[in-house]
């Protein structure tokens, strides 16, 4: 059942990419971080309350607490690096860069938790990271400029804190039922989200919003938190060295729809890369 989870978290996070692109195209992205995030959590608390594990609340140990602070840490780092990737940068450049976060979940898996390296996964990080090349190559580059370059780096951060959160997250959820450390999590990301957009006075911005992003940002909010339900229920009940592939597979619904709805068109090249990651993600599943 948990693979069932897994693809469904995969098709929200690549709704997404698409609507969040959308919805911040004329709006701050730490903004616009921190007011989906309200969406999320107003979602989470809900299915919290649905299946009644609110009263569980006092059993969490302060281990679990701390696992799943410092995962809402991380994954409010993502997000802000991520959404800013994502105002700065092509769809179809930025969220390969996010989900090669496989790698080094993988290689975190196997550190840390235990899980097994194999032939198979060693194969599959080199095919992810060799179709990450190809995916992100560009022919020329700006010199002129120095911040057209400025959204591969948000792009990085955003995998490196995505692949700290799944560890942290895994660790976390042990503990505590599945929605219920999700709504943690998304309390710690809403006020780290927000401490940034105070600390850099975006707050301003606000009524510059149209009305055309504000439905882009609270449905991206509400695919965002379909997809973070349905992921930490799958990471709770399988090895998340292969929920993480499954959770990445999103990409092909990321490229599809940027090319549908954002006229992103990928090169030979990087659909080449395309192709490598997704065979890659597909043979973890093995």
């Amino acid at each position: 059942m948990w693979i069932v989870y897994a693809l469904g978290a995969a098709l929200f996070a690549g709704l997404t990419a698409i609507l969040s692109k959308c919805g911040i195209r004329n709006t701050d992205s730490s903004l616009a971080t921190a007011l989906r995030t309200i969406i999320v959590l107003l979602f989470s608390w809900l299915m919290v309350f649905i299946v009644g594990s609110q009263a569980s609340i006092p059993e969490i140990g302060s281990n679990t607490l701390l696992f799943l602070v410092l995962s809402g840490l991380s994954t409010g780092a993502s997000w802000l690096c991520y959404f800013k990737a994502l105002q700065l940068g092509n769809v179809n450049k930025v969220t390969p860069i996010d989900k090669s976060s496989t790698i080094l979940t993988i290689i975190l898996a196997f550190v840390f938790l235990g899980e097994n390296m194999t032939v198979v996964k060693a194969v599959a990080i080199l095919a992810i990271g060799t179709g990450t090349y190809l995916m992100i190559e560009r022919k020329e580059t700006n010199k002129t400029d120095p911040q057209s370059n400025l959204w591969l780096a948000y792009a990085i951060g955003s995998a490196v804190f995505a692949s700290l959160t799944a560890i942290l997250g895994k660790v976390g959820i042990e503990g505590v039922e599945s929605n219920l450390g999700t709504a943690i999590r998304t309390m710690v990301v809403l006020i780290m989200a927000w401490i940034v957009v105070v600390v850099t006075k975006k707050q301003n911005t606000l009524k510059l919003i149209d009305r055309k992003s504000w439905v882009y940002l609270v449905l991206s909010g509400f695919a965002t938190g379909g997809s973070w339900l349905c992921y930490y229920r799958a990471l709770k009940d399988g090895p998340a060295s292969v929920v993480v592939p499954i959770d990445k597979l999103s990409i092909l619904v990321t490229i599809a729809f940027s090319y549908l709805f954002l006229k992103e068109k990928l090169t030979f090249k990087a659909t080449m890369g395309l192709v490598l990651i997704s065979t890659g993600t597909l043979a973890l599943l093995l």
